[in-house]
């Protein structure tokens, strides 16, 4: 009697245990679960975001709430019950006049299933509508006015293309068209108006892409642009794009350390002392490559032209050794100096090295 009772229970718990595993927690499969909206101008107005999901598995699910951490967003969402396979959508409104600078809003999504509670959020930059427009946009082209002289895209590395937005303030008296947008660029940069078109006295956007792959170049570059709007002919506005630019490298493993190019500089800091103004100074520095692969010096630059640097080779194989004379002119200066030498290669750990020379010129 106890081992048919036995058997019975046994039998009733692998059945619940079956539909249990039948009634899973619903897993919701999203698209995107952060979107950037890039730079926003007060003046644009709510910004609408879609974020698209689909039910991949369990039972029946439906969004029971959908909780944001600011009063500037505002979401809808459909209240229907899905099934397995079929696709929802969540569209998010933001006030970017409740924003100054970067924004990062999250937007909690509640379900019907306990456990779900998923996390999205929308991101980017605004900026406020200024209140002095000559304090705020200094800077003259033309009937255009900027922040700032240059357009400075930071770091560009090699594996994808970096994008900075532009602001500027249109002091002409036309409306300046997506349409009628021109830009003389190199292959490399790609500008672009983003509203359809800004009217006198207000703020326009350009957006500008900076394509490090299509360019054989390392360290700090400059290019001088020309936009206009209208025909070639028309008045022509000078920018100069500034960037710095890397070769990426994938993450390595630790076991892969030993076997990888690496470089080793038996200095990083040379101390000048007190030197005179009329006085060359020279110096050289060991490179030695300590990896079990070739190493390449890929490009050895100054911050100054006052800085020459000379070697031999730009290939060092496995414990080979090389030196890295350096030569500075300290003429027109004075006071405590400092100049910095940076030295790329293919090291994946340590791509760029820097060196810094240091003095006080008499």
């Amino acid at each position: 009697m106890i081992r048919l009772f036995l058997f019975l229970f046994l039998g009733l718990l692998l059945e619940f245990q079956g539909f249990a595993q039948q009634q899973a927690l619903a897993k919701l499969v999203w698209k995107v679960n952060r979107i950037d909206l890039g730079t926003v101008l007060e003046e644009q107005g709510l910004q609408s975001v879609t974020f698209d999901y689909t039910v991949s598995q369990g039972s029946s699910f439906a969004i029971l709430e959908v909780v944001t951490d600011c009063g500037c967003t505002t979401v809808s969402y459909s209240k229907d019950s899905l099934e397995i396979g079929e696709s929802g959508k969540i569209s998010v409104d933001f006030d970017p006049s409740s924003a100054a600078g970067f924004f990062s809003k999250l937007v909690l999504v509640k379900g019907n299933q306990g456990q779900v509670q998923d996390s999205l959020f929308i991101e980017g930059i605004a900026l406020p509508y200024p209140a002095n427009l000559e304090r705020n946009y200094p800077v003259k082209s033309g009937f255009l006015g900027f922040r700032m002289k240059k357009v400075n895209m930071g770091d560009v590395f090699d594996n994808e293309p970096k994008v900075k937005y532009l602001e500027f303030f249109n002091h002409g008296t036309m409306a300046l068209e997506k349409q009628g947008f021109n830009a003389k660029t190199p292959a490399y940069i790609q500008i672009q108006q983003i509203q359809d078109f800004v009217r006198p006295q207000e703020r326009g956007l350009l957006k500008v892409s900076y394509d490090a792959k299509l360019r054989p170049e390392l360290g700090a570059v400059s290019d001088k642009i020309w936009i206009n709007w209208g025909k070639e002919e028309d008045e022509k506005l000078e920018l100069e794009i500034l960037a710095d630019l890397f070769d990426y490298f994938s993450p390595i493993s630790k076991d892969q350390l030993d076997e990888v190019p690496q470089l080793m500089m038996s200095d990083k800091l040379i101390q000048l002392g007190e030197i005179s103004s009329n006085a060359v100074q020279r110096r050289s520095v060991t490179l030695t490559n300590l990896g079990k692969e070739n190493l390449e010096i890929r490009k050895v630059q100054g911050n100054c032209p006052c800085l020459l640097t000379e070697y031999s080779k730009s290939l060092l194989l496995p414990g080979e050794m090389m030196e890295l004379n350096l030569v500075f002119d300290p003429v027109g200066r004075k006071g405590i100096d400092q100049r910095n030498i940076y030295i790329f290669t293919n090291d994946p750990v340590n791509p760029v090295q820097l060196l810094v020379i240091k003095s006080r010129v008499d």
